[in-house]
């Protein structure tokens, strides 16, 4: 057996329908489309969301939710992270750009307290949750918010 002898199960396909082919087809006067409206004329389409006239789901679900246009958005960091900057005692938002612990130049920064510190630092942040603050003081850095 090889390629050239496969074919598809038995049963498993049927013939298509050829429309408007005549009275001996079964699809001859209308091809199927029944009688007037719409679908019977030529270069008619359905949109895939159309719901033949009644109300669409999209207008009888109720609206919900909305946006708060005086929500702040913070870049978050945890005071464990701030471990990874070898060197530098004065913290900033370029030198936290540069080792890659935040993306965006101009979104505000919020210090967080997950991990622990270990070394003295200042840093300049524009807002720190009271653990982080407790963290960097205890070991003698200042926090200063920007």
């Amino acid at each position: 057996m090889d390629l050239s002898q496969l074919r598809p199960a038995k049963g498993s396909t049927k013939n298509k329908k050829r429309r408007g082919r005549g009275e001996g087809s079964g699809l001859a006067v209308t091809a199927g489309r029944g009688h007037k409206g719409y679908g019977s004329r030529g270069g008619s389409k359905k949109r895939a969301w159309f719901e033949g006239g009644q109300m669409p789901l999209q207008r009888r679900l109720p609206k919900f939710g909305f946006t708060n246009i005086k929500k702040v958005y913070y870049q978050v960091v945890n005071v464990g992270e701030l471990n990874k900057i070898d060197g530098a005692e004065e913290i900033t938002r370029e030198v936290m750009i540069e080792k890659k612990l935040i993306r965006k130049k101009k979104m505000p920064i919020k210090l967080l307290g997950e991990g622990d510190v270990t070394r003295k630092m200042n840093i300049q942040v524009n807002a720190v949750s009271r653990t982080a603050k407790e963290k960097i003081e205890k070991q003698g850095g200042v926090v200063t918010l920007v």
